[in-house]
């Protein structure tokens, strides 16, 4: 029984008794200094790394863009299958209107006069036949021409390959120009139109600068030099800023980046707001691996014949994919430093935090 009454007698002072902190002042030099001095570095890490480099007073927000593109420029092409032509923006931008991208043709495979037809596949180890059994009516694989007839027929005077169905004759792809068919592509144009908004800050802000007019457009073209906020680009200059050669470029193609930084510190005036452009080679170009190099596609233009018969021209495409990437972010001054730093900080705190009277069915700012 004593020992359960000693129990919640500690027990009670352990809950009643009140603990106050002693202060213990060490009169030493050597502590001293060394207490200070870690102080020191703690204020320096925060107002030195923290507030100064990392900038950690600020709050940021994120870009958000609209491009546009307009491409201009004349070449021409002097070929046996295209005679002799004369190129305008409506034949080599290709598709004529792009989302923050635009593709200029700089090479081609032309494949006139089919017509849908029959005619021997291209030989391949699945398309070589010595017999009608070796090929399958119907039969069609994504990687062939069409679709077979169930018959083998002679392809060249020593070899035979299934029949297909499909647009004749076939396109043979290996002769490509090995000099770019369009090569006065490099003397095209762009202008870009770019519009960035960061919402949290309601900053606005164009690639297009107030101080630029019509005339200085009709006449301008960037260089970092004399002209860094024209906004019109020479296709050979942005793919030599990349580092590459056009006409190397032009025959395979290929897909390059323009960059265009709209990161901007709004501690400072907003008017020194620029946009930075940069260029970049954004596919692969490893010369130790050659599969599938360049950017290619294929389109067709039909016709009919006199007795109305379809027919088409097949292109097979090279050229080079501009994709216009922007990104940023813009910081400004936080709250906090607003609310503890600034001169009228009471006002902006007054006018910072609402308080709901729940009875009254009323709001009051603090104050």
């Amino acid at each position: 029984m004593c020992q359960d009454r000693g129990c919640c007698h500690s027990c009670l002072h352990y809950v009643l008794d009140y603990e106050t902190p002693k202060t213990l002042v060490i009169q030493s030099k050597a502590v001293g200094f060394v207490f200070r001095f870690t102080q020191l570095l703690v204020i320096l890490y925060v107002v030195g790394y923290v507030c100064v480099v990392q900038k950690g007073y600020q709050e940021t927000d994120s870009v958000i863009s609209t491009v546009t593109t307009k491409v201009k420029g004349f070449a021409y092409s002097n070929t046996s299958d295209l005679e002799h032509r004369f190129w305008d923006v409506a034949d080599y931008v290709i598709p004529p209107q792009g989302d923050h991208s635009f593709f200029v043709l700089t090479n081609i495979i032309v494949t006139p006069n089919q017509t849908q037809s029959r005619c021997p596949e291209l030989p391949t180890p699945s398309s070589i036949c010595t017999a009608d059994c070796d090929c399958t009516e119907g039969h069609s694989d994504p990687r062939s021409n069409g679709i077979q007839t169930g018959l083998c027929v002679n392809y060249s005077d020593t070899q035979q390959t299934c029949e297909v169905l499909s647009w004749c004759p076939l396109e043979i792809d290996t002769n490509l120009p090995k000099h770019a068919m369009l090569a006065a592509a490099e003397n095209f144009t762009v202008l870009i139109k770019n519009s960035v908004t960061y919402p949290k800050f309601k900053f606005h802000r164009r690639n297009i600068m107030p101080q630029i007019n019509s005339s200085y457009l009709r006449r301008c073209e960037f260089n970092r030099i004399t002209d860094p906020d024209c906004p019109i680009f020479r296709l050979k200059h942005i793919v030599s800023e990349a580092g590459e050669d056009f006409q190397s470029m032009a025959v395979k193609g290929g897909v390059l980046g323009i960059l265009i930084d709209w990161s901007c510190d709004l501690d400072w005036w907003a008017g020194k707001c620029y946009p930075k452009y940069s260029f970049q080679r954004l596919d692969n170009k490893n010369p130790n691996n050659s599969v599938a190099p360049g950017y290619n596609f294929r389109f067709a233009r039909y016709y009919k014949t006199p007795d109305g018969e379809e027919t088409r021209t097949l292109i097979k495409g090279y050229g080079i994919r501009f994709d216009v990437i922007v990104f940023g972010t813009v910081p400004a001054v936080s709250d906090w430093v607003m609310l503890t730093c600034a001169r009228k900080k009471d006002l902006y705190n007054k006018h910072k935090v609402t308080y709901l009277n729940e009875d009254s069915d009323s709001e009051s700012v603090s104050g």
